[in-house]
């Protein structure tokens, strides 16, 4: 009949609706996976020491505002800072998120009276993210997202002095540094809502990456008539495979049909990665493989992290805050001593070591008419946020502050759909607070991202994945 017939073509177009998006996600992953392990992510001389520049984590739209989801709870949003929030996947439902950024870096420097200054651009994906119900409040969520990156490009002149008793003898000396590569986390994490309005969440995170670290030391020496030279050139190379967890909770204190109240908190285990090392020295052409311990960087460590945050909804209105504390020191009291930096007077030589940095995130997000059904940019969401806190290396005991501020937009593809593409723009600032004084490098950036958040239920267009359509 006409009935089974159509029963029959619904099912199959749900079938194969599933598959495409499940295909597209598999396609993706691969490409999202090599842009995280890309070496133009960052551009730090602040990323030579330690796991690198950490990357804000989040989707998009928390991302603009301010970086603000350890109580985020919404239908349309795969939270990637609190697994429980993965129980609020509503039956016979799928979430999909993924997005692409660009990144412009700004680093100045005064020496001696001269302003310096160097700039470079980046653009790559940025995250892939999903999630749907396991059974009615249990749900599950997939995420591989940057955790930290490392891009530096530094070089010193050693001028050459007659009247130096050691470097006399030797001649000018020029020492180049550089560094690339990025840890990638893959989040797999379930949320289940125990009793009525409280819920807990548990993910497995795995982090992979490889980190490379290089330097070369150029030597003219002026001994004789005739110049020669002499170069070592040094290589460490950090492979990163490891397993952490993290445990996370959100209760609903007011749920109506005109506002939400929401808290959470998260815990993060951390831990030591323990990379293999692979170092490698060459001296005039002839090479050595040694084995010896790092002495040239910090730790690769994870801190322990605890978050706490709240978050109001009403029809127009979402507002949000959070307080993060990463346990940095606590994991690795080491330190290294960094070579010079300046010259003349203003040479400088530094302590680094990790130092525990809180971080406070505050948002807002205003719709002012979800259903308007006239005008279409009173259904778009408008988010702002800023985020203050310091970097987790001290430099002779200094912190460098560092700061951002948010902006970003949510467009809906259709009236009442939850689907929609997200743009985001960030503009931060880090050192300026001790930059001047200690002769580091001033830095600022700027970003782009462009996100796009794909909701398939019964219900919406009519995207009749998991419902089996009934007939009287």
């Amino acid at each position: 009949s006409f009935a089974d017939w159509t029963e029959s073509w619904n099912i199959m177009y749900s079938k194969n609706t599933l598959v495409k998006w499940l295909i597209a996600v598999a396609m993706l992953l691969p490409f999202a996976a090599g842009a995280q392990t890309s070496s133009v992510n960052a551009f730090s001389p602040y990323t030579m020491y330690g796991i690198g520049e950490m990357n804000t984590p989040g989707t998009l739209p928390m991302r603009s505002m301010g970086g603000v989801g350890v109580a985020v709870r919404k239908v349309g949003d795969v939270n990637l800072l609190n697994p429980a929030s993965y129980s609020i996947a509503p039956q016979k439902s799928f979430l999909f998120d993924f997005g692409v950024e660009g990144q412009n870096f700004y680093n100045s420097q005064r020496v001696t009276g001269e302003e310096k200054h160097t700039a470079y651009n980046t653009f790559n994906i940025r995250d892939v993210a999903l999630q749907f119900p396991l059974a009615k409040k249990l749900g599950l969520g997939l995420s591989l997202t940057p955790y930290s990156s490392v891009g530096y490009r530094m070089r010193y002149d050693h001028p050459f002095s007659s009247d130096d008793p050691v470097w006399g003898n030797v001649g000018a000396v020029q020492y180049n540094y550089q560094g690339e590569g990025d840890v990638t986390e893959v989040k797999l994490g379930i949320g289940w809502e125990v009793f009525k309005n409280f819920s807990i969440g548990l993910a497995a995170q795995y982090y992979w990456g490889d980190i490379d670290r290089d330097f070369t030391s150029t030597t003219a020496s002026i001994t004789g008539s005739d110049t020669a030279y002499s170069s070592i050139v040094g290589s460490d190379n950090y492979s990163i495979s490891s397993f952490k967890g993290q445990i996370g909770v959100q209760w609903v204190a007011v749920a109506n049909q005109k506002r939400a109240l929401t808290f959470g908190a998260t815990f993060d285990f951390g831990g030591d990665l323990r990379p293999r090392v692979t170092s490698s020295i060459t001296i005039d052409n002839m090479t050595s493989t040694v084995v010896r311990g790092d002495t040239t960087t910090l730790k690769l460590v994870l801190p322990r992290q605890y978050a706490f945050g709240v978050y109001y909804q009403t029809s127009k209105w979402a507002l949000g805050a959070d307080y993060e504390y990463r346990n940095w020191g606590g994991r690795n009291k080491g330190s290294v001593h960094t070579g010079v930096t300046g010259s003349g007077n203003d040479k400088h030589s530094y302590t680094v070591a990790y130092t525990n940095t809180s971080t406070i995130k505050l948002g807002a997000e205003f719709t002012p008419g979800r259903y308007d059904v006239r005008h279409f940019f009173n259904r778009c969401s408008y988010r702002a946020g800023f985020r203050y806190g310091s970097f987790n290396q001290t430099f002779d005991g200094h912190r460098l502050g560092e700061w951002a501020v948010t902006v970003g937009v949510g467009v809906p593809v259709q009236f009442l759909a939850i689907s929609g593409v997200n743009v985001g723009f960030e503009y931060g600032r880090r050192g300026y607070n001790i930059a001047e004084n200690l002769c580091l490098v001033r830095q600022q950036y700027f970003k782009f991202a462009i996100g796009f958040t794909l909701f398939g239920a019964g219900g919406e267009n009519k995207d009749y994945w998991f419902l089996r359509p009934k007939y009287d």
